[in-house]
């Protein structure tokens, strides 16, 4: 069973065909979904789709880019959610230093006060970094949380390194299938395997063969596995079964879902 650990289920893009996409992906193999939130006003978009479809893991947080639109009580209602166990993640959560115009000190506050929440309900968190690598860590160290992943992985080996050293995974998606993409597809080479979560970020970051501008879904993972399994040289059903290991362990709530799904599965 793959587990595809960053998918925007609720997207606007999959309006029209949403419980096909997830038929499809469960034909491809892809037993769970995670489905980060990125925002208040679309948790209960969320957590309708994990009670809707077994197989989908439902994650709560706050973006980055969203917190320009967040307010003090979002947290507030975040925390109850986590109190009730609605959530087997906190996410998606961190900084993002590429968009220009954002206010960055409003960022952090929100993303330290969601790894507090997160550490106060062990929970792991599922981190979106762009150019804030560094700046992520920091605030990591100081914050201690269980790990969790850290998605989209796009930095430098020494950063990876930290990452796991501090118990994250890294996930590894659409983007390194791309020829171009050659730090990426270094790190997913070398690596560890037991760091590196599959991942698809559907609709978005679609994989080479579905070109740039392509609706990205959760049935490409088994694609990107293989090619994941290219890059390192090693046998396909190997590889994906490693990727499965390590987001249970980087999850460890998912592990429930996991039985449930085989159960409906037999």
């Amino acid at each position: 069973m793959l587990i595809d650990t960053h998918c925007h289920l609720d997207a606007d893009e999959f309006a029209a065909d949403r419980d096909a996409v997830v038929a499809a992906a469960r034909a491809a193999g892809v037993g769970l979904l995670v489905l980060p939130a990125v925002e208040r006003a679309n948790f209960d978009a969320v957590l309708v789709l994990a009670a809707r479809h077994a197989c989908c893991a439902p994650a709560l947080g706050i973006h980055p880019l969203y917190v320009e639109h967040a307010r003090p009580d979002d947290l507030d209602a975040l925390r109850a959610l986590l109190s009730r166990g609605a959530a087997v993640a906190v996410g998606e959560i961190g900084l993002d230093h590429y968009v220009p115009g954002l206010d960055r000190a409003h960022q952090a506050y929100y993303f330290v006060e969601q790894l507090k929440l997160a550490r106060e309900f062990d929970l792991p968190v599922l981190l979106h970094i762009r150019r804030a690598q560094d700046e992520v860590l920091k605030h990591l160290r100081r914050i201690r949380v269980r790990g969790g992943i850290a998605h989209a992985f796009n930095g430098s080996l020494q950063q990876a390194q930290e990452f796991i050293r501090l118990g994250f995974r890294l996930g590894f998606g659409g983007a390194m299938t791309w020829p171009r993409a050659r730090r990426i597809r270094e790190l997913a080479a070398t690596l560890p395997l037991q760091a590196i979560v599959l991942e698809t970020d559907a609709p978005d970051m679609p994989p080479e063969w579905l070109g740039g501008r392509a609706r990205n879904s959760p049935e490409q993972l088994p694609r990107i596995g293989r090619v994941l399994a290219e890059l390192r040289g090693e046998e396909t059903a190997a590889v994906l079964a490693g990727t499965t290991r390590s987001a249970l362990e980087a999850v460890p709530r998912l592990a429930e879902l996991c039985t449930r799904v085989q159960v409906l599965l037999e």
